[in-house]
């Protein structure tokens, strides 16, 4: 019981429901894979519904391509990004983020309510819903 009511609390607080991908909501990468995130690096996702356009940040450079939702499945495709030079740890992660994204097939919400971007085979990117605060 305690479970349901912080997932409901989580979804008003977020404004977002624990069964739906909300196209708009920004999302912010905690984990890629098997690997969390460097301390104080900051990579975003969006899903822009009107022109089924995907965007974000990376940790270093601006990204952008396409994205078709179908229920449960995701896929994500044409990837480009800005190109900029950063420290050669947050490019690093940066190659590895946007080569996980084409990768993705399918999404859920965790019980904690963290948005999973499920590859074929592997661990997916996890991420959370950025709040009005953030």
């Amino acid at each position: 019981m305690k479970t349901a009511t912080l997932l409901i609390i989580l979804g008003l607080l977020t404004g977002c429901s624990l069964t739906k991908l909300h196209t708009g909501q920004e999302y912010i990468v905690e984990w890629i894979g098997e690997r969390p995130l460097i301390d104080r690096s900051h990579l975003t996702l969006q899903l822009d519904a009107e022109q089924q356009r995907v965007h974000g940040f990376a940790g270093c450079n601006q990204w952008f391509g396409n994205y078709r939702l179908d229920g449960e499945r995701l896929s994500i495709s044409h990837i480009a990004s800005t190109r900029k030079a950063c420290a050669p740890a947050l490019m690093e992660q940066e190659n590895r983020y946007l080569q996980a994204l084409p990768k993705v097939e399918r999404w859920d919400f965790s019980e904690h309510g963290q948005l999973q971007l499920w590859p074929a085979e592997g661990a997916a990117i996890r991420l959370w819903p950025k709040s009005n605060n953030q």
